[in-house]
């Protein structure tokens, strides 16, 4: 149901983007007085003419960038992760199939026990996994598997199985040329009939903001631009809590007191606490806390001390030990 959301939504904005501003013009324009385009600055039609072909032109390298050079750059990521990750053997705690029957091959979700970056064990929840060799029984709670973790941790995913095989698909590759191919002619094609059909041998006079030209290429630039906030907000990057996770060690942490901001999330009180804790230089910090609480389980916040995580290179960036061990 979301995803045809989704593509309702895009095939609605794309009907604005393109025909309708077409339909508009062609309805308006349909009886051209030749006069009036002898009286147009020529200079002023270049200068249209030119953004119109910035603006298509910055369209094209964006969808080619996200049609077909990203895949060669997931891939040189992966590559690299496989290369200079640092190798860590984790315990599978459980699994749980989620692949489908009739899919190709068999997909689990695993619990993993491993020693992040600082050699402090940490439990990575629903690890995703394809397993292409069933025969062999590799995914099986009690088992260990070997993990590559990323040392910058700038880019998802944070760590692989050491066993990845990295390969491009070369049909999404063919399919992602093809339809930049086909974006590529369907423009050229439009600016050789628009001047074949409005020009009446004058040239690109006929070229105005109004044209279909910059306004379907402007709308478009739009929709990239906003498609590019709205994805790096909502980008799956390494977050703090990540960092931490991955390179943090723990600490047993004193809880110097702990109130409700009054604030709930899902329905869920959150807490404020206020922690002491010493890194392993031995040198103390004192730092606030927030966290959603359980209503079950409110009492946790009268004991005496509670675990966390800290940065090493940054003492003061922390996360409580459930946290951590909860969302991976």
């Amino acid at each position: 149901m979301k995803r045809i959301a989704i593509i309702f939504w895009m095939l609605y904005m794309l009907f604005f983007a393109i025909p309708f501003p077409m339909i508009l013009y062609y309805t308006i324009n349909s009886e051209y007085d030749i006069t009036d385009l002898k009286d147009k600055n020529p200079w002023l039609v270049l200068s249209v003419l030119a953004i119109s072909v910035l603006f298509w032109t910055i369209l094209l390298a964006g969808f080619f960038q996200k049609w077909v050079l990203s895949v060669f750059v997931k891939k040189h990521r992966l590559e690299k992760l496989l290369v200079n990750g640092i190798r860590r053997e984790a315990k599978i705690l459980s699994v749980s199939k989620v692949s489908k029957t009739g899919d190709k091959y068999d997909a689990y979700e695993l619990d993993l026990s491993v020693n992040n970056l600082a050699d402090t064990e940490i439990v990575l929840r629903k690890v995703r996994v394809t397993d292409s060799r069933p025969y062999e029984r590799r995914f099986e709670a009690g088992k260990k598997v070997d993990l590559l973790i990323d040392q910058e941790l700038k880019h998802v995913p944070c760590f692989i199985f050491a066993s990845t095989k990295v390969a491009i698909n070369t049909k999404a590759i063919l399919l992602g040329v093809l339809g930049w191919l086909t974006m590529l002619a369907l423009i050229i094609g439009y600016y050789i009939y628009a001047y074949q059909s409005e020009s009446f041998g004058m040239g690109w006079r006929f070229m105005s903001f109004a044209h279909p030209l910059i306004v379907c290429s402007t709308i478009l630039l739009l929709y990239h631009i906003l498609g590019k906030i709205v994805f790096r907000i909502t980008e799956k990057k390494p977050d703090k809590l990540n960092q931490i996770r991955f390179k943090g060690k723990r600490a047993a942490a004193k809880i110097v007191s702990a109130r409700q901001t009054g604030r709930l999330m899902n329905a869920q009180p959150v807490i404020h606490f206020e922690l002491e804790y010493t890194d392993d230089h031995q040198h103390k910090y004192h730092k606030g806390l927030e966290k959603v609480v359980n209503l079950l389980d409110l009492n946790s916040t009268q004991q005496e001390r509670i675990d966390i995580f800290y940065l090493r290179e940054d003492p003061e960036s922390i996360a409580f030990a459930s946290d951590i061990n909860e969302k991976s």
